[in-house]
């Protein structure tokens, strides 16, 4: 029951080529930043990343999955916008990565799906756009809508704020926008946590992942942002 590994590379070890990996995000409270630059050390390749937006790298600031971007680490992006990120934009244009984008509510619900173990659903958002092109549609109450399958990963590299040993975690302020769903929609789940404590120290009404969801956990503190 003892999920917590010593070190980042010792948890992302069997991260293979070709994997489909979620990233939880929003800023330094959610970022998997240490996880993130042990993928890029490690070589890790041809990866499907699901995030919120690919990261960036401003005045030489590096968050986000942007090390694997720049790296040219990302085959392929499912989230809901390029943040500007001019190097992404760059590889996009260039065909070098292909780009899945999502309005942020369909994106999250579509992973909900995929932790809920449900096939997806029909919304009307985006129905008439070129994004449902070739996908399945249907009226529902007078209108178009379109289907949504669920988004599910091999791995999902989270961040919280603290752990318990068998992995029960709590997140800060914007590090409950993504984590906590896709914790639930990944075959294993690795949480960079900023504290690791004893099991019985969490309130249990206070617990915002049950640890049944985590896998690894691993002492990540704050990153070095220059990168």
């Amino acid at each position: 029951m003892n999920k917590v590994y010593a070190t980042c590379e010792e948890a992302i070890a069997d991260v293979f080529d070709g994997a489909v990996i979620m990233f939880g995000g929003w800023g330094p409270t959610g970022d998997p930043e240490n996880l993130i630059r042990a993928l890029v050390a490690k070589g890790t390749k041809d990866i499907t990343a699901i995030a919120s937006d690919p990261g960036n790298d401003r005045d030489g600031i590096v968050y986000g999955i942007m090390p694997l971007i720049r790296e040219k680490r990302v085959k392929k992006f499912i989230g809901s916008y390029h943040a500007w990120n001019q190097e992404f934009i760059k590889q996009f244009k260039a065909g070098e990565l292909e780009f899945e984008v999502y309005s942020q509510g369909i994106f999250i619900e579509k992973i909900r799906h995929g932790g809920a173990g449900l096939f997806g659903f029909y919304t009307d958002v985006g129905a008439e756009t070129l994004l449902a092109e070739k996908k399945e549609k249907k009226v529902i109450d007078g209108k178009l809508c379109v289907f949504e399958p669920p988004l599910k990963a091999d791995f999902a590299f989270i961040k919280a704020f603290v752990a318990d040993k068998w992995g029960n975690l709590q997140y800060r302020y914007t590090g409950q926008n993504f984590n906590p769903t896709m914790a639930t929609a990944a075959k294993v789940v690795i949480a960079e946590v900023e504290n690791i404590v004893g099991v019985g120290s969490l309130n249990p009404n206070e617990i915002h992942t049950p640890g049944i969801y985590v896998d690894r956990i691993v002492k990540g503190g704050y990153y070095a942002p220059r990168f």
